[in-house]
């Protein structure tokens, strides 16, 4: 018998009644916005900050925070990140120069590392609460080092949070867009069960979290002309901007029986939907690439041969179904009524260029103490006083061999004397190391964020100051190509 309540509720659920959502929202007493809205990929995979309450980290957890990423920040000191870093981050404690902190727990879900950790420099007269005469970065103070050394924090730290993630991240050209094995929302606020109730059918299906993964089950009948169930999420707003990528890849374990995921374009209801076809092996997993090129657009199960080729950069919701029919009344072949269940551990996006997954914020000068023909007189206090200051700029060089060494897609960036200035300028990119200026902390965080955007700033190393002339607008891809050529 049709069940009206599980079709007002399906209804309810993906908000095809506003006026009805509206209603319960009102005598729920909730009229806020919700704190699980779906804003798209940004959202699902996390970027590490580690060095957040610094003076470049907090400046790049913001600019992170404002371009819609989920933020993950490593500190030592939760009281203090609190006290500095927008509520909206997770704060893990952990310590970089100890490897036994840098666990699962703080790499789960990663998508990039983003590291500004700096041994703590300060004038020998000492400074003040704020750090005032070392963040200005004009006037020179005799410094000295407290608290760590340099080779446990520049070199060793760096060298164990590279050894760390290289454990979690995934593939460089790929994006994981669901990962089920660490979800980032609760799975019940996202997918919502589409069965065949709304044609009046009595099939029902149901997702739910176990042991790392997600399973759709249910029961699939044939009965009242029906002969389908799914699972879909609500809409992603902004979609998922998957451009530049081959396909998706689903990663499952079914029953034998041929399932479709569709992808969807359209935030309304009943649009077009983007379908592929694929047949499962029993108690086995597998891996399901679902090419853009290979979708067969469909409305209601019939195809739409006229419909453009997927949008790969509007994907707004994604659908798992198991259903009696094919396309344009086909009978599916592995299909049979009654129970079934298929586990989903992973959908992700593949085929994509190139990106950089771990930025490293380093130093101009790194590769000059030591260096025959060096002038001392005419380089900068970092340089002269590397000695003195622990090996500082050298241990920061063995910190960036252990990134490059790695085979982790990176960027090293070499910025010149930081400054607390409101930043703006035009960028200067150099390499060989021989640059001198200064540039606004402001730049270096804005610099550090673009670079995960930027395939030319994959497995680059690179040193940066600010121009004279304010910029307002910077064309990085044309920026990048200078150390490219």
């Amino acid at each position: 018998m049709w069940d009206l309540n599980r079709f007002v509720k399906t209804l309810t659920f993906f908000e095809v009644i506003p006026l009805l959502n509206w209603v319960q929202d009102f005598f729920k007493g909730d009229l806020k916005d919700s704190p699980d809205k779906l804003i798209g990929a940004k959202t699902v995979g996390v970027v590490l900050v580690a060095g957040a309450t610094g003076g470049v980290g907090k400046r790049v957890v913001q600019r992170l925070i404002d371009k819609g990423y989920k933020v993950r920040c490593l500190v030592r000191d939760i009281d203090k990140a609190r006290s500095i870093l927008d509520d909206k981050v997770d704060l893990v404690v952990a310590d970089i120069t100890k490897p036994e902190t840098l666990n699962s727990l703080l790499m789960a879900n990663i998508q990039a590392v983003i590291c500004c950790t700096a041994v703590r420099v300060q004038p020998v007269e000492g400074d003040t609460p704020d750090r005032a005469k070392y963040n200005q970065g004009v006037k020179f103070y005799m410094p000295e080092v407290v608290g760590d050394t340099p080779e446990n924090v520049e070199y060793k730290g760096v060298k164990n949070l590279v050894e760390a993630a290289k454990k979690h991240l995934p593939q460089s050209n790929e994006k994981i867009l669901f990962d089920f094995n660490n979800p980032s929302v609760d799975v019940k606020n996202v997918w919502g069960a589409v069965d065949d109730v709304v044609m009046g059918g009595v099939s029902q299906s149901n997702i739910k979290l176990s042991s790392g993964t997600s399973v759709f089950f249910g029961n699939v009948s044939t009965e009242n002309s029906g002969g389908f169930a799914s699972v879909r999420t609500k809409n992603f707003d902004p979609s998922f901007n998957l451009s530049g990528y081959e396909g998706v890849e689903i990663r499952v374990k079914g029953d034998g029986k041929r399932y479709k995921i569709i992808l969807r374009t359209e935030t309304n209801w009943d649009g077009v939907g983007y379908c592929y076809s694929f047949d499962t092996e029993a108690d086995t997993w597998i891996n399901v690439k679902v090419p853009f090129a290979e979708l067969t657009p469909v409305f209601r199960a019939k195809t739409v041969n006229d419909a453009p080729r997927i949008e790969a950069n509007k994907i707004c919701s994604f659908q798992l179904m198991l259903s009696k029919f094919e396309y344009d009344g086909g009978l599916n072949p592995n299909f049979s009524a009654g129970a079934f269940s298929l586990e989903v551990e992973t959908i992700k996006a593949y085929g994509g260029r190139n990106l950089p997954q771990f930025v490293l914020v380093s130093s101009a000068g790194v590769t000059r103490p030591g260096r025959p023909g060096i002038n001392l007189e005419e380089e900068p206090p970092a340089v002269k006083l590397n000695d003195q200051l622990g090996g500082i700029l050298t241990w920061k060089l063995k910190g960036e061999d252990s990134l490059r060494q790695s085979g982790i897609p990176y960027t090293i960036i070499r910025p010149c004397a930081l400054t607390e200035e409101p930043g703006g300028k035009e960028l200067i990119f150099e390499q060989g190391d021989n640059i001198k200026g200064k540039i606004s902390r402001e730049d270096i965080a804005k610099l550090c964020v673009q670079s995960l955007q930027q395939p030319l700033a994959c497995n680059v190393t690179f040193e940066v100051k600010e121009g004279e002339n304010n910029a307002s607008y910077i064309d990085w891809e044309k920026l990048f190509q200078t150390v490219n050529s």
